[in-house]
């Protein structure tokens, strides 16, 4: 809060400080509903990210079972061999998403040029079973990455809109009528001694013509 030494008490800092009270209230208001939105989003992703982390655990289990499937029937070097074959993936790339304000990461590519499915007739199908249940491990594990990603960033975001919140309830907005309440009352001040002085000079003005009237009513005389 200000000193009141730094506060000027005149109407016009008085009509200053309420219009900052009026702004400062309806910015409070806005950020306390960004902040339920965020709320309710962090929520909302978190329940995505955690049935997906329960899929991915469980396409885990399955998938280094096919492989455990496929080394014993069709043996470990020729799995080594078709795996090499498998066309490369494509570079994964970031790009920014917008979530209620907050720029997260997008994550795109990650996919083949050529599809694999002519791979797949060739090869036996335990590993063939293998190959596709790590192509969902790995959608998956990009969907969990960028959840997570998001989870944070929004979580980062909820934190600072909350110290903006708090900052202006308790601290700015209190300041402001705390330099309201100081200017009211030094205007009431004035205002009293305002009307004492004028009660004075009325009074030491008529105290004044009357001593005027007597003095000419004893000349008169």
């Amino acid at each position: 809060m200000p000193a009141d030494a730094d506060i000027r008490p005149t109407r016009l800092e008085y009509i200053r400080a309420k219009r900052r009270i009026r702004i400062a209230q309806k910015g409070l208001k806005l950020l306390k509903l960004k902040r339920q939105a965020l709320i309710l989003e962090f929520f909302n992703i978190s329940k995505t990210s955690a049935r997906l982390r329960n899929e991915l655990q469980s396409e885990l289990i399955k998938g280094y079972q096919s492989i455990r499937m496929a080394e014993m029937l069709d043996g470990e070097m020729r799995l080594e061999n078709e795996a090499m074959k498998i066309p490369q993936l494509k570079k994964l790339q970031i790009l920014p998403k917008n979530v209620m304000g907050v720029r997260i990461p997008k994550l795109e590519g990650g996919t083949r040029d050529q599809p694999i499915t002519e791979h797949l007739l060739e090869v036996p199908t335990s590993i063939s079973e293998a190959i596709k249940a790590f192509q969902e491990i790995h959608k998956i594990v990009l969907d969990v990455a960028e959840k997570e990603t998001t989870l944070r960033k929004l979580l980062f975001e909820i934190e600072r809109t909350n110290r903006k919140a708090n900052a202006i309830e308790n601290i700015f907005i209190p300041s402001l009528e705390g330099a309201v309440r100081f200017i009211t009352f030094r205007l009431d001040e004035i205002e009293r001694d305002t009307f004492t002085m004028l009660k004075t000079v009325k009074r030491k003005m008529a105290e004044r013509e009357q001593k005027t009237t007597k003095e000419v009513t004893v000349v008169a005389g």
